[in-house]
């Protein structure tokens, strides 16, 4: 089919911004000092994610070019051009079919974020449940670590605090790779799980949850921590590890004075190693803090995701006697819980980057609104 005049109107505004953009980053580097780093990042991403389409477009308008230049020499009186211009109009359908593919895929699938290829702060923490709701907490830290396992990510365990049964009161981690931040985004908020506790004598089903909050891994170019905003402070760490973890002061604490949020890392020995780690932690919520300021009505960022920790304020549902994991802003459910809790999350998480998914060239989101 195509393309329609909708499209084509689409496509022009998506090549126009694409150029402008290219523009005004050549401005800026030609400037000398190239203005400041923080607005040089943003034009280089927002670049990247018209690129695609705006590279198909003009690769398909040029065929289309092509083709009405062919139909004009068709419909000329010399019956040679003619006959070789449709040999070349025939050879030309089947490259044009194929762009039109691609272009209308990549419409259909919508503007990408910016942040997609970034990597994620995983942070898990125990809700409403008690030793429940931290066994429940263990067992999401596993998934999220096999899922990153399967895409071939690499995890980097940040924060552990265990409870005495072998639960988690809480856990961040660190996640690296292709697309991490487009595939995990959407997992932030309570998740509920339904089933009888290894506690529970008496057989009955329990109600726990879990909080999850999933925050983009963010550069020094797009937060900037002053030296004299933090306070760092050293101590013994209190977990296992090892005979030198106890008695030297390896765990690091930041506070980020002007927020008051505090990191703190003990899960390497290297006090230089956790210190690193928990910047990384911190600037991630700084980020999410802005967005926080900036989307408050999308409802995207870190406190939005975590609320209360309540049963009720639930994103997600984990059934263990019906098997069934149900996902409560989509309406999608999954008779596979065993599987999703092995890792295999492709599924759900790829049903929620389609629901969210805004249009290209459009600023209105497109999805359901988050729980």
């Amino acid at each position: 089919m195509a393309i329609t005049e909708t499209e084509r109107a689409k496509l022009t505004a998506v090549e126009k911004r694409f150029d402008d953009l290219a523009q005004e980053l050549n401005d800026q580097a030609s400037g000398g000092a190239g203005g400041p780093r923080e607005a040089r990042a943003n034009l280089a991403r927002s670049l990247s994610r018209l690129e695609p389409l705006a590279t198909a477009w003009r690769a398909l308008r040029h065929l289309l070019d092509e083709r009405g230049a062919l139909l004009e020499v068709m419909a000329g009186d010399d019956r040679d051009l003619s006959a070789l211009a449709q040999e070349e109009l025939e050879g030309l359908a089947g490259r044009e079919r194929e762009f039109e593919a691609r272009v209308r895929g990549l419409l259909e699938e919508g503007e990408r974020d910016p942040a997609d290829d970034r990597g994620v702060i995983l942070e898990i923490r125990a809700g409403t449940g008690g030793e429940e709701a931290g066994l429940f907490a263990a067992d999401l830290l596993r998934m999220y670590m096999r899922f990153a396992e399967r895409r071939g990510w690499t995890t980097e365990t940040i924060e552990v605090s265990r409870t005495e049964l072998g639960g988690i009161r809480e856990a961040v981690l660190g996640i690296e790779g292709a697309e991490a931040w487009r595939w995990l985004k959407h997992e932030g908020g309570v998740h509920r799980v339904q089933r009888v506790p290894v506690t529970e004598a008496a057989g009955r089903i329990h109600t726990s949850a879990v909080t999850v909050a999933v925050l983009a891994q963010a550069e020094e170019v797009d937060i900037e921590v002053r030296p004299e905003d933090i306070r760092i402070d050293t101590f013994c760490s209190s977990g296992a590890g090892g005979q030198s973890v106890n008695t030297t002061y390896s765990a690091v604490r930041i506070v980020h004075v002007p927020t008051g949020i505090t990191v703190q890392c003990q899960d390497e020995r290297s006090q230089l190693k956790n210190r690193g780690r928990a910047m990384k932690v911190l600037r991630a919520r700084l980020l999410a803090q802005r967005e926080d300021s900036l989307q408050q009505a999308r409802g995207v960022a870190r406190r939005a995701q975590v609320g209360t920790g309540d049963r009720s304020e639930k994103i997600r549902t984990y059934n263990f006697p019906q098997a069934r994991v149900t996902d409560h802003r989509i309406g999608l459910s999954i008779h596979q819980l065993r599987d999703v809790l092995d890792g295999d999350l492709n599924q759900m998480v790829e049903a929620l980057d389609k629901a969210y998914r805004k249009p290209q060239a459009s600023g209105a989101a497109d999805g359901p609104s988050p729980a």
